[in-house]
C-alpha cells in the first residue's frame, strides 16, 4: 500500500494539477465534440473522468485535500442530475474509505500515544483498518474487558498537511465552486481552516464525546459511543454496529429513509438542548443505524460549544419568517449582525434568499428530496433574480458559522435521504422561541 504523501512540495502539486486536469480533459471534449461525437456523450464521459481523479487525488491525500471532498459531498444533491450522476459514486467511496496506513505505521503511533506496553490493553487488534478517514483511521480491536471497541488513529503530520491543503485550496475556489452552482465555497474553507486545529486535538474530541455520550445515556433512539482511553492522537471507544447512512441514502427503503431522515434531523436539533454541543460534521460519514433501530453518532472532531442551547433569535426569526413579515426579519437578522450597519437591503429580497431555510419550517411534514434543493440552489445562481446579490450582501457573525454549516448541510444530507420528516414537531421542540412566536 503506497504511503500518503507528507511533502508539502509534493501535497501541493498534486493538488494544484487538479485544475490543469480539468482544462485538459474540457479541452479534449471540445476535440471530441468537433470530431462529430455528440455533445452529450463528450459531456458525460469528461465528468466522469473528472470525478474519478479529483476524488482519487482527495483520499490519497486525506489531511485537508479529503477532509475539503467530505464537506463539499454533502452538497451533491443540489448538483444538476447530468452533473451528479457521475460524482455520486465517487463521493459516497469518498466518504467512506480512502488508502490507509501500513501496520507497522500504525503500531508505532500506538507506542508513542499509549506507551510501548500498548498490546497489553487489548486482547486483540485487527491490523487491517475498518475505516479510513481524512486525518485518520479507525481500527476494531478487542479491549482487555473484553468489549469491542473502535480505535481511531491520527495520520502522522496531519495536522501540517491539513493546513497546508486547506490553503492551497482556498486559492482554487473557482474549481470547488463549479461542483455546486450557488454555492459560496470561500466561507466554508475559511470555515474548515478555522477549525482545523480543534479537529486535530483527539483529546478535545474525546471530551466532546463524552459530554455527548452521558447526555444520551440510555437513550432509546440514539445511542453514543463511550470513551475507554484518549490521547492528543489516539481515540478509543465501544464499537457500534450499524448500517452507514451512507447506504440508506443508496439504497434505503422510503420508510428507512425517513426513519433515518426524522432521527439526523433530531439529533442535530437536541444536541445544543441535551448536551450543551452542536454536532458540526454533518457528512453521512459520521451516522449509522444500528441493528436495533437506534441512530448512532461518530466522530466529535468538529463541535460547536453552545452550553445554552441554540440561540433564541434563531427560533424567533424562524417563525417570524414563516408569517412573512419581511421588514421584522431584516430588522432582527441585522440586530444579530447578519446585517451590517451600513448596509442596505430590501427586506422582501432577504426574506426570499433564507426561502430554502424557511419553507421547510411551514410544514407539518416536508419531503426534503433533490429535485427541490436544485431549484433553490439554481434560484440564487440566477443573475436575473435579484435574489442573487443578496448572498453578497449578508455577514455572517463568527458565532453562528457551525450553525449555519450544519443547518445548510443537514438540509443537503436530507435531500440525499429524499427524506419525508416531521418538520414542525421538531423545530417545535428543540428550537427555543420557535414554538412560542408561530
Amino acid at each position: 500500500m503506497p504511503e500518503i504523501p507528507r511533502n508539502a512540495l509534493t501535497r501541493s502539486v498534486k493538488i494544484a494539477a487538479l485544475p490543469a486536469a480539468h482544462a485538459g480533459r474540457a479541452a479534449w471534449g471540445l476535440g471530441k465534440r468537433i470530431g462529430g461525437k455528440p455533445a452529450e456523450m463528450v459531456t458525460a464521459e469528461l465528468q466522469a473522468r473528472t470525478a474519478e481523479q479529483m476524488f482519487a487525488v482527495l483520499g490519497e491525500l486525506k489531511g485537508g485535500a479529503m477532509k475539503m471532498g467530505q464537506a463539499m459531498s454533502i452538497f451533491e444533491a443540489a448538483m444538476p442530475e447530468e452533473v451528479a450522476a457521475p460524482y455520486r459514486a465517487a463521493l459516497t467511496r469518498l466518504q467512506e474509505a480512502a488508502p490507509p496506513l501500513p501496520a507497522e505505521s500504525i503500531h508505532a503511533i500506538l507506542a508513542e500515544e499509549l506507551g510501548a506496553d500498548w498490546r497489553t490493553r487489548f486482547a486483540e487488534f485487527d491490523d487491517t483498518p475498518a475505516a479510513a478517514a481524512s486525518i485518520g483511521q479507525v481500527h476494531k480491536a478487542v479491549w482487555h474487558d473484553g468489549r469491542v471497541v473502535a480505535v481511531k488513529v491520527q495520520y502522522p503530520g496531519a495536522d501540517k498537511a491539513f493546513i497546508s491543503d486547506l490553503n492551497q485550496m482556498t486559492r482554487m475556489g473557482k474549481l470547488f465552486a463549479s461542483w455546486v452552482p450557488g454555492m459560496d465555497v470561500k466561507p466554508l474553507l475559511e470555515e474548515l481552516k478555522a477549525r482545523a486545529i480543534e479537529e486535530l486535538d483527539y483529546l478535545r474530541e474525546s471530551k466532546n464525546q463524552r459530554q455527548f455520550a452521558a447526555a444520551f445515556e440510555g437513550d432509546d433512539e440514539f445511542v453514543i459511543p463511550h470513551v475507554l482511553a484518549a490521547a492528543p492522537h489516539v481515540v478509543v471507544s465501544e464499537w457500534v454496529d450499524g448500517r452507514p447512512l451512507s447506504s440508506i441514502i443508496a439504497d434505503g427503503t422510503p420508510e428507512e429513509r425517513d426513519t433515518a431522515g426524522r432521527l439526523y434531523l433530531r439529533f442535530l436539533l437536541a444536541g445544543p438542548a441535551r448536551a450543551g454541543l452542536l454536532h458540526s460534521d454533518p457528512h453521512p460519514g459520521n451516522f449509522r443505524m444500528t441493528p436495533d433501530g437506534r441512530f448512532c453518532v461518530l466522530d466529535f472532531g468538529a463541535v460547536a460549544e453552545l452550553p445554552d442551547g441554540l440561540p433564541t433569535a434563531m427560533g424567533r426569526l424562524l417563525a417570524i419568517a414563516m408569517r412573512g413579515d419581511a421588514d421584522s426579519v431584516a430588522d432582527g437578522l441585522r440586530e444579530e449582525g447578519f446585517i451590517l450597519p451600513n448596509v442596505d437591503v430590501d427586506p422582501e429580497q432577504v426574506l426570499n434568499y433564507l426561502d430554502p431555510f424557511v419553507e421547510p419550517a411551514r410544514h407539518e411534514r416536508f419531503h426534503f428530496t433533490r429535485d427541490w434543493i436544485r431549484g433553490q440552489f439554481t434560484r440564487l445562481n440566477d443573475v436575473r433574480n435579484p435574489d442573487f446579490t443578496m448572498g453578497l450582501k449578508l455577514n455572517l457573525p463568527p458565532s453562528y458559522a457551525l450553525i449555519h454549516r450544519v443547518w445548510l448541510g443537514g438540509i443537503a444530507v436530507l435531500c440525499q435521504l429524499d427524506a419525508t420528516v416531521p418538520m414542525r414537531a421538531e423545530l417545535d421542540e428543540w428550537v427555543p422561541e420557535f414554538a412560542e412566536n408561530t
